[in-house]
């Protein structure tokens, strides 16, 4: 794990959103008449761009998609990006990273607003040179453009720089750009999910991570 540039997934791959996601999402679909008392039935939207979750879980339309995007922000940005924990054994992680001289960023399809204030709020955000997230507008919520747009911004090399995330699109977006992407186990992507990309690397845990970055 010799790479001097990592990029990192933020829901499912440093912290645990499942509360304040499936409890805005909740919102929002109550907001346009549709009851869902169970928020484990939420889960999967948990990690794709959220308008394209909308409109592929619930079959809407691109303006009613955005309907409940807005709904679903309106909750979100005030309780929500709070309801949220750091996993277990993160903050050690990026110790170790950090002590390694090592470049890190921040890579995720959820607003820059919203993932600059959770990593400020959670204290993490001293470790990452750059948070890069969408637009509010759903600009670069595609992980291959966001990641495209982080390389180009920050002239990194794709041979230098390692993807780490929980669900298909950190993979795909990281591959597709040239990068070795790690799956972790730990998040929200099922094993069949994550194999199916082939990742250059598999942890099911965030101690398998931990040790082989320690090994260097």
């Amino acid at each position: 794990m010799h790479y001097p540039t990592i990029l990192f997934d933020l829901d499912g791959t440093l912290t645990d959103p499942r509360e304040g996601i499936t409890r805005s999402i909740q919102f929002a679909l109550a907001r346009l008449g549709i009851d869902e008392p169970d928020i484990t039935r939420l889960e999967h939207f948990i990690g794709p761009p959220l308008l394209q979750a909308f409109m592929q879980f619930y079959g809407f339309d691109e303006a009613k998609a955005w309907e409940a995007v807005n709904f679903y922000r309106e909750r979100f940005k005030v309780t929500g990006l709070y309801e949220n924990r750091v996993f277990d054994g993160v903050f050690e992680l990026l110790d170790t990273l950090a002590g390694q001289n090592r470049t890190l960023y921040i890579a995720t399809s959820k607003p820059w607003v919203f993932a600059r204030e959770i990593a400020r709020h959670f204290d993490f955000a001293r470790y990452f040179k750059v948070i890069y997230g969408s637009e509010l507008d759903g600009t670069r919520t595609d992980k291959v453009e966001l990641i495209a747009h982080l390389l180009a911004e920050e002239g990194l090399d794709p041979a230098q720089t390692l993807m780490i995330g929980d669900r298909k699109h950190d993979l795909i977006g990281g591959t597709r750009n040239g990068l070795d992407v790690v799956a972790v186990g730990y998040g929200f992507g099922s094993h069949e999910e994550l194999a199916g990309q082939a990742p250059t690397y598999h942890f099911e845990t965030m101690a398998d991570l931990r040790a082989a970055f320690a090994k260097r």
